[in-house]
C-alpha cells in the first residue's frame, strides 16, 4: 500500500494530515488557525501529531437558561414559541409541602402554583431551609391539574404568570409540536 495514494486519517485521531491525498481528487479542508486557544489546546498549535495542528472542536452552542429566556420574553425579545421551547427542557424548581405533589396558591384569581427558574429564586421566596424537587418544563406542562396556571420567580425581577388558559395553549402548543 502506497501511503500517499491513500491517504491518511485525520490529526484528531493521531495521524499526519495529507491534504493532497485520497481517493478521486478527496482533500481535507486544513484547520482554521487559533481556533485551538478557544478549546484549551495552545500546546498543539505548530506542533501537533506529526507537525500539523489539530482540528478544532465546535461545541455546540448552548441554549439560554430559563432565567436568560424568561427575561428576553418578559421584554419582548424572544417569542412565545422560542420560549415555550427552552422552557419545556429546562429544569424548573418547585416547593413543596409532606406529601408529594405541587403547593398551590389561592389566595389569587385562580389557583397558582410557585415555580422558579433556579434554586436561587426558589430560597429567595421559601426560605434557606425549604423542600423542594426538580422537573422538566415540559413534565411541568403534562403534570399540571386542570384550571391551574403558574408563576415563574414569583419575587423576581422579571415574574411571569401563566394563567390556566396560557398553560392550555402551552399544552397545544407541545401536542402540535410532537404530533404535527
Amino acid at each position: 500500500m502506497e501511503r500517499g495514494r491513500l491517504g491518511t486519517l485525520c490529526p484528531m485521531y493521531g495521524y499526519e494530515q495529507n491534504p493532497g491525498a485520497g481517493h478521486a481528487g478527496q482533500q481535507y479542508a486544513p484547520p482554521q488557525q487559533g481556533m485551538q486557544d478557544m478549546h484549551g489546546m495552545q500546546g498543539m498549535q505548530g506542533g501537533g501529531a506529526y507537525g500539523q495542528q489539530a482540528p478544532p472542536l465546535y461545541p455546540e452552542p448552548s441554549p439560554p437558561s430559563l432565567a436568560d429566556a424568561v427575561r428576553a420574553f418578559t421584554t419582548g425579545s424572544m417569542s412565545a414559541e422560542d420560549f415555550q421551547q427552552i422552557f419545556s427542557t429546562s429544569k424548573v424548581y418547585c416547593p413543596r409541602g409532606d406529601t408529594p405533589g405541587f403547593l398551590a396558591l389561592h389566595n389569587t384569581q385562580q389557583p397558582v402554583i410557585p415555580m422558579f427558574t433556579t434554586l436561587k429564586e426558589l430560597r429567595r421566596y421559601a426560605g434557606k431551609e425549604s423542600k423542594y424537587f426538580v422537573i422538566t418544563g415540559a413534565e411541568v406542562i403534562d403534570l399540571l391539574p386542570t384550571g391551574y396556571g403558574f408563576v415563574l420567580d414569583m419575587e423576581g425581577e422579571h415574574r411571569m404568570v401563566f394563567d390556566a388558559k396560557a398553560v392550555e395553549e402551552m399544552v397545544d402548543f407541545a401536542m402540535r409540536r410532537m404530533y404535527g
